[in-house]
């Protein structure tokens, strides 16, 4: 079963079918794509959808669609996820986001992923949750900071899944503990 989770401003729902055309337009807007290694096909698009609902039913939570309570858009996906992939910090839970660019720099990313960490550590227990992605991708690294997340420069690493030379292949790091996420939460302002 997905989870349902609600912020002032947006929803945090499972997939729809409907969700599909709005996603594979994110998806396929190379400016949206550009810290990935290529823009995704509708039959991509379609077949990350799939990937994430089997995860959320394998693993109870995944990657889910966000939307604007306001007006019911479809802006992205935020949510937790175990990745896949052999890195050298796994097991792991890591947060991530891809939002369309008509919600870029309104705080949705931010917002929503609080919402997330939340229920990582008040429902899920967990003690660490990370988030990573390419040198290049200040924009995230600016949501991972602005939620409390933090970066050793000794746990950077080079993606796998990208090949040798590809310069979106170096990739950053951030963590967040359990114990430093409560430590935020009390801390006054």
């Amino acid at each position: 079963m997905a989870v349902e989770l609600e912020t002032e401003r947006l929803l945090l729902r499972p997939w729809r079918e409907t969700d599909l055309e709005p996603f594979a337009e994110l998806c396929a807007d190379s400016e949206v794509m550009r810290y990935f290694p290529a823009v995704l096909s509708r039959e991509e698009s379609k077949a990350l959808i799939e990937r994430a609902v089997m995860k959320t039913r394998d693993d109870g939570f995944c990657f889910q669609p966000v939307e604007e309570k306001a007006s019911g858009r479809f802006l992205g996906f935020v949510g937790l996820s175990r990745p896949v992939w052999d890195l050298p910090f796994t097991p792991c839970v890591e947060i991530g986001w891809r939002l369309a660019r008509t919600a870029w720099g309104q705080g949705f990313a931010s917002e929503a992923a609080r919402t997330w960490l939340r229920f990582g550590y008040e429902t899920l227990g967990l003690a660490e949750i990370v988030s990573f992605t390419a040198v290049q991708n200040t924009p995230s690294q600016a949501v991972m900071r602005r939620i409390g997340m933090r970066r050793d420069e000794a746990d950077d690493f080079d993606h796998p899944q990208i090949g040798e030379g590809h310069p979106l292949r170096p990739h950053v790091l951030y963590r967040l503990s359990r114990t430093d996420w409560m430590r935020s939460l009390a801390a006054p302002g």
